[in-house]
């Protein structure tokens, strides 16, 4: 004979149900998803971003470390040179063509930690969830940051020195679209940004 048999299911069913009724008393823990969006840590590895010089160079150069680091192989780059009548970047080459399979990714980070430029960052963006496969492949134009006040769009010039070292040199000082890109989607950070108590 079996270890159940013998047992009435009644008493079962009321051990579920019972469980399921305590829980519905229980002070709820989530937010006011999505019009109150949690804050994330600040070093939270969401969505990447493709960042800008302050002129608005892009500071991708085209060099595939990153896409050599990815052990899901989830990023496709291909370089291209740059000339003096198109130029992208202040360098040699510049990211023609950049992807990033989110089917893939598994946001470990070392894409950023092979980079550099610091061309690459992840942002606080984790709202990736969509309908399409093919969506969840972000080409560069989906991952360039936004042009900022004082920002030239690409193609031009170099304009805030006469060689690529005189970028690099002034990384730091400098940082372009990589200041705060931790809020390219947005997102208040704490409660007192949004302006509202969380959900009770």
């Amino acid at each position: 004979m079996g270890p159940t048999m013998g047992r009435l299911p009644v008493f079962d069913a009321a051990k579920g149900f019972g469980l399921t009724l305590g829980t519905m008393f229980r002070t709820s823990l989530h937010k006011r998803y999505p019009d109150y969006k949690r804050p994330t840590a600040p070093r939270y590895h969401g969505r990447h971003q493709l960042n800008r010089y302050p002129d608005g160079l892009e500071k991708c150069i085209g060099c595939e470390l990153c896409a050599w680091a990815c052990p899901a192989d989830a990023i496709f780059v291909e370089g291209a040179p740059n000339t003096d009548e198109e130029r992208y970047s202040p360098g040699e080459r510049y990211g023609a063509d950049y992807q990033i399979n989110y089917l893939r990714c598994i946001f470990c980070g070392l894409c950023i930690e092979a980079c550099p430029t610091r061309a690459l960052t992840m942002t606080n963006d984790y709202e990736l969830a969509l309908d399409s496969r093919q969506d969840l492949i972000f080409t560069k134009q989906d991952l360039l940051a936004p042009l900022l006040e004082g920002m030239e769009q690409p193609p031009h010039p170099m304009r805030l020195g006469t060689s690529e070292k005189d970028y690099y040199l002034s990384g730091p000082d400098n940082p372009g679209a990589s200041k705060g890109a931790e809020r390219v989607g947005g997102y208040p950070q704490t409660d007192a940004e949004k302006g509202g108590p969380e959900s009770r």
